[in-house]
């Protein structure tokens, strides 16, 4: 009886365990890259950390469904790869604001919702593959910039993902913790204890049109059709059906919440929900909530620490962050990549899609990967759609 009763709340650590540890190097890279300081960037963190842990606990209570609420790991990709717009982190504050409005309004207005999912599947995994591209160099650049630091972080990852796949990036973190922990000892490094406590740093919100076109339009487009539309897709494929306006009003004002701490965005869970809502939750699929709402609590634990992940990132030697990010994204990458060239015909607008997207390129103060957009469906418009239609119930 007792295995049964306790498989929720075990599958909820696990699911929150996961999910931060596998990615909240990419938040903090993704902060700092947009103009946030340390300080900032942890606070980000822990805003992010906190709506989301927030949001899976309201939803899950609410619905007596096993929703899990996640950051925009895509979206801090985004960040990563934008870089700081005119008006620096109070702009970037302000697009973060700006993007949980957005989301806010798709819960109310059903047309928003039809247009997000009116994007090719391919023209948006293209856009995300070439978003990916640039932080998934990091453990190539690292070993060629310090083989000793990264070589053992890539070598972890290697061998758990062939043993244990799910726990292959937190124990890269682990590595990595490993690697810069040796690094402080050799170099007689101090660390700022004080740093770790908990740490909310406001910023007001600024609004400039390179933020709102450079950051605010594409984490809302990254957020909605990389990890809103694929999570509702999870949750159906699990048997749930996910109350579509609930879930983006909660995601939408935690976003809006969190945006002048420096939290970027929050969306549904889509790899990790199934973690919660899966078998792995227990055979009583009415006590499936309960895993999101432990997965919840334990995110809110993990965030009050932002301060002291933050400074790991600080003090590791050069190249090791960036290698546990871009290792973090592989599977993404490589998922993205899948999907974006999947069908033949949509091969030329995909392709063209993710090279302006990794290419980086800002014109007129507008991100790459708002450029990707318009390319990849100006393109694909010109070409004209497929000639051969998908099979009935199949998606692009």
């Amino acid at each position: 009886m007792t295995g049964p009763v306790l498989r929720p709340i075990t599958a909820g650590v696990v699911c929150a365990l996961v999910g931060f540890t596998s990615s909240f190097v990419v938040i903090l890279t993704g902060l700092a890259a947009v103009g946030a300081t340390a300080s900032q960037a942890a606070s980000g963190l822990l805003a992010v950390s906190v709506t989301m842990g927030a949001g899976s606990i309201l939803l899950a209570a609410w619905t007596r469904i096993p929703i899990t609420v996640a950051w925009s790991t895509p979206g801090a990709a985004l960040l990563a790869a934008t870089g700081m717009v005119s008006g620096g982190w109070p702009a970037a504050v302000g697009a973060f604001l700006l993007t949980g409005v957005l989301i806010v309004l798709t819960g109310l207005i059903s047309r928003l919702g039809a247009l997000i999912s009116a994007i090719p599947g391919a023209i948006a995994q293209a856009m995300l593959a070439g978003i990916l591209f640039q932080l998934c160099l990091g453990p190539v650049t690292g070993l060629a910039r310090d083989p000793l630091a990264v070589a053992p972080v890539v070598i972890v990852w290697l061998l758990a993902l062939r043993f244990w796949p799910r726990w292959a990036s937190p124990l890269a973190f682990c590595a990595a913790a490993v690697v810069i922990a040796v690094h402080l000892v050799r170099t007689g490094t101090s660390i700022r204890t004080d740093q770790f406590l908990p740490q909310i740093s406001l910023t007001a919100p600024h609004l400039t049109f390179g933020a709102v076109i450079g950051i605010a339009l594409p984490l809302y487009l990254v957020t909605m059709a990389s990890q809103n539309v694929p999570g509702v897709a999870v949750m159906k494929s699990l048997g749930y059906q996910v109350p579509w306006r609930r879930s983006m009003l909660v995601t939408g004002a935690g976003t809006v919440l969190g945006a002048p701490a420096g939290g970027h965005a929050i969306n549904l869970a889509a790899i990790s929900a199934a973690l919660a809502a899966g078998p792995e939750a227990g055979p009583d699929r009415s006590r499936r909530w309960i895993a999101s709402v432990t997965s919840g609590l334990v995110v809110i634990g993990l965030g009050l620490a932002a301060g002291a992940f933050g400074q790991l990132v600080v003090l590791a030697p050069a190249g090791v962050i960036a290698a546990v990010a871009g290792l973090a994204l592989m599977s993404t990458l490589a998922g993205s990549l899948t999907a974006a060239l999947a069908a033949p015909e949509n091969h030329l607008p995909a392709v063209l899609t993710f090279v302006t997207a990794a290419s980086g390129v800002a014109v007129a103060g507008v991100s790459a990967a708002f450029w990707a957009l318009v390319v990849g469906l100006v393109v694909r418009a010109v070409l004209g759609r497929p000639k051969e239609n998908l099979p009935a119930g199949a998606t692009r």
